[in-house]
C-alpha cells in the first residue's frame, strides 16, 4: 500500500513536464496548449530508497464551463481526495492569479500535507520570481524547472520528508492473495462463490454490483489464501459515477497488494481492448497471472467461436503469451480444480531463487550467440549479473554503458532468462546497473 502524491495546479503550469521529469519517461502528454492532461495518469516511482504512486492531473481552470472541463475538475477533486500529499504546482513567469488562489483554498480545506512550488524557474537567477506567491500565506515555497530539472532534488527531499509512514498489511502471514480481476459482468463474485462453496458475494446480472474489494480467507487442500474480489474494470471513457470511479480505484490497489492476479474474460463476448490493458495492468505491477476464460460451457460445442476467442487472444494478449490459460465455469465448476492447480505452480516460478552462478553462466551463453546491438559506436559490456528479489524475479545486471542497451534488446534478455531460468509462467523483471 503505497503512498500517493498528487501533482495539481493550473493549465499550462509544467504539472506533465514535472510528472516525466520524476519518472524518468514520457507517459505525458506535454504540449504548450492548456488542458492537454485530462485523465489522471499513475504511476510508481522510487525516489531515495522511498516507493510512491504518483498522479498527473488535469489542469484545474474554475472560471471555465463545458462538459469535458467539468469532467477534469472531478478528476483534480478526486486526486486531490485519494492523496497522502500534494504538490501544487505554479506558473513563476505569470505570478501569482486569481485560480491560484481558489486551488489553494481547495487545497486548505482538505487539510491534505501539501508542498508548493513555483515552475519555469530556470536557474538561481530567476529565483526572485517566485517571491511573489509568498503573498498567498505559505510558508516554504520550492522554485524548480520542471524543463530542466533545477531544484528537483530539493521538492523531492521534502516530499520524501512528508510522506507517511506505510502501515502494513494486517493479512495472515503464508497466505497466498489472489485478485480476481476483470471487466464488469464477467463472472468474477460467481468464481468465488462456486470456489468457497457459498454465497459469500452479491451475484447480479446488473455490471458493476462490485463497488468494493472484498477479502475473503480460506483454506483449500494443504494451502490457505486470501481471494480479492474487484469491482469490474471499466475503460475510462465509460465511467460515469463518482463512486465506480472509487471502485476501480481500489481494484488497481487490489492487484497492486496480490500476489497472483486471476484474470477473467467471457469466453461468448470475446476478448475487448479492454481486457488487453487490464493485462497490462497486472504484468506492470509485477504479480503472476492467470487467465480464466469463463462461461466455456456456453459455447464448448461451437468451434466457429472457439476459433474466433483463440485468434483474438493471439492477436490481442501476444504481450502476455507466457500467461497460462484454462477454460472454465463458473455456473458449473468446470476446471476450477485446474484454475487451482495452474496457481500452484505460478506461486512456486514467483519464489523461485536462481543461483548466482547458474545465472551468469545463462547470461554469458546468451551474450555469446547473441550480442547486443552496436549502439553510438560500441556495445554495452556485460560484467556479471544476480538475483536480489523474489515475487517476481527480479535480477540486475551490471553494465559498463546503461544507455546502450536497446529496449529491443532489454526484451530479449527477459524472454531469454525467462527459458533458461525455467521461469516461464511468470513475469521477471530485469535491472540494468552500471558498475
Amino acid at each position: 500500500m503505497l503512498p500517493i502524491v498528487a501533482i495539481v495546479g493550473r493549465p499550462n503550469v509544467g504539472k506533465s513536464t514535472l510528472f516525466n521529469r520524476l519518472t524518468k519517461k514520457r507517459s505525458a502528454i506535454v504540449d504548450d496548449i492548456p488542458g492537454v492532461t485530462r485523465d489522471r495518469l499513475y504511476t510508481t516511482l522510487e525516489w531515495d530508497g522511498r516507493n510512491l504512486v504518483l498522479v498527473d492531473t488535469g489542469g484545474f481552470d474554475p472560471s471555465q464551463k463545458g462538459a469535458v472541463l467539468d469532467e477534469v475538475k472531478k478528476q483534480v477533486e478526486m486526486a486531490i481526495e485519494e492523496a497522502d500529499l500534494i504538490i501544487l504546482l505554479f506558473d513563476g513567469r505569470d505570478g501569482p492569479v486569481l485560480d491560484d488562489e481558489e486551488l489553494l483554498m481547495l487545497l486548505r480545506r482538505s487539510e491534505k500535507k501539501v508542498v508548493y512550488v513555483v515552475n519555469k524557474i530556470d536557474g538561481p537567477e530567476q529565483e526572485h520570481l517566485s517571491l511573489e506567491f509568498y503573498s498567498l500565506g505559505m510558508d516554504r515555497i520550492f522554485p524548480i524547472s520542471s524543463a530542466h530539472g533545477y531544484g528537483i532534488g530539493s521538492l523531492m527531499g521534502q516530499v520524501i520528508k512528508d510522506l507517511p509512514a506505510i502501515e502494513p498489511l494486517h493479512e495472515e502471514a503464508g497466505r497466498i492473495r489472489i485478485a480476481i480481476i476483470g471487466r464488469p459482468n464477467v463472472g468474477k463474485s460467481s468464481l468465488i462463490n462456486r470456489i468457497i462453496g457459498s454465497e459469500r458475494l452479491v451475484v447480479s446480472e446488473l455490471p458493476g454490483t462490485t463497488r468494493d474489494s472484498v477479502d475473503i480467507s480460506f483454506e483449500r487442500g494443504k494451502k490457505s489464501y486470501l481471494l480479492i474480489d474487484t469491482a469490474g474494470i471499466r475503460r475510462r471513457g465509460r465511467v460515469k459515477e463518482r463512486i465506480e470511479r472509487f471502485s476501480i480505484i481500489r481494484a488497481l490497489k487490489a492487484i497492486n497488494r496480490c500476489h497472483i492476479s486471476v484474470i477473467l474474460l467471457d469466453s461468448e463476448a470475446g476478448v475487448y481492448d479492454q481486457d488487453a490493458r487490464i493485462c497490462g495492468y497486472a504484468l506492470e505491477s509485477g504479480c503472476g497471472m492467470v487467465i480464466a476464460l469463463n462461461k466455456w460451457d456456453l459455447i464448448k460445442d461451437n468451434p466457429s467461436l472457439i476459433r474466433s476467442l483463440e485468434d483474438s487472444i493471439d492477436r490481442q494478449l501476444g504481450f502476455v503469451s507466457f500467461v497460462p490459460k484454462v477454460n472454465i465455469s463458473a455456473l458449473t465448476g468446470q476446471r476450477v480444480r485446474t484454475l487451482f492447480e495452474l496457481v500452484g505452480r505460478v506461486w512456486e516460478e514467483y519464489n523461485v531463487r536462481v543461483p548466482t552462478p547458474a545465472i551468469n553462466r545463462v547470461l554469458e551463453d546468451i551474450v555469446k550467440k547473441h550480442p547486443p546491438p552496436l549502439v553510438g559506436g560500441g556495445r554495452p559490456r556485460f560484467f556479471y549479473a544476480t538475483q536480489v528479489s523474489v515475487r517476481p524475479p527480479t535480477f540486475v545486471i551490471f553494465v559498463n554503458r546503461r544507455d546502450r542497451v536497446r529496449i529491443s534488446y532489454e526484451r530479449f534478455l527477459v524472454n531469454q532468462f525467462r527459458e533458461h531460468c525455467g521461469l516461464d509462467l511468470i513475469p521477471i523483471r530485469i535491472l540494468f546497473r552500471e558498475r
